[in-house]
């Protein structure tokens, strides 16, 4: 029973214990770019609490989406808004901190490592009906940190961490917005997953491996 109840315990744990992680690794990188202890934590914390607040880019429209139920067995018509947001802590706070860390880079080695990086992320992206973009886990943040160690290698975290942020926001996100307003019904929201978005994911794990 007490191995049991420690095994119990340590399941119930690991997902904290992850998060933890995650968010440890998310200061140290904040910390690499410059930033103290204390504002890395702060925001983070900001950008947790602004994950509850997209900010609307485009006017809401009301359009009529069937809905099908018991195995489209029932069929209704709804009405829905459509339109574009920006998240607050996955979309606007990462963009911020980009340009921070794009104004402490060389501009052409960054104008190249960005232009290359959303093409990248334009290959590699796909659109996932109901859910929005995806986008490989590991492959587009170890290209910006090859491309900022091979183009500005005295930059190398600042031009990783700019690009890759810059590089998923554009080759995913905005060359693949007309695509999702035309099959998505309701409202997109850019950086919508808050602080585990692949807009700051793929900036916060490029500085990570750019300076190891």
């Amino acid at each position: 029973m007490p191995a049991i109840g420690l095994i119990l315990l340590g399941l119930l744990a690991a997902p904290f214990l992850l998060l933890l992680l995650f968010f440890r690794l998310s200061q140290t990188g904040l910390e690499r770019i410059g930033l103290s202890s204390e504002l890395a934590i702060g925001i983070l914390a900001l950008m947790l609490m602004g994950s509850l607040i997209n900010i609307p880019l485009s006017r809401r429209k009301l359009m009529a989406v069937e809905e099908r139920h018991f195995f489209g067995l029932l069929r209704k018509q709804v009405m829905r808004a459509q339109g574009v947001s920006l998240n607050v802590g996955g979309g606007l706070i990462p963009i911020l901190l980009a340009g921070y860390a794009a104004v402490l880079s060389p501009l052409v080695p960054l104008m190249w490592a960005i232009g290359i990086m959303a093409g990248i992320s334009r290959v590699f992206s796909r659109v996932v009906p109901g859910k929005g973009i995806g986008v490989p886990l590991l492959l587009p943040p170890i290209a910006a940190a090859l491309l900022a160690l091979i183009l500005a290698p005295d930059h190398a975290v600042f031009v990783a961490f700019a690009s890759g942020t810059f590089g998923i926001l554009i080759g995913a996100d905005l060359l693949n917005l007309p695509r999702i307003q035309k099959e998505a019904h309701g409202m997109l929201s850019i950086g919508g997953a808050g602080v585990f978005d692949a807009i700051f994911l793929v900036g916060i794990v490029s500085v990570l491996i750019a300076s190891l």
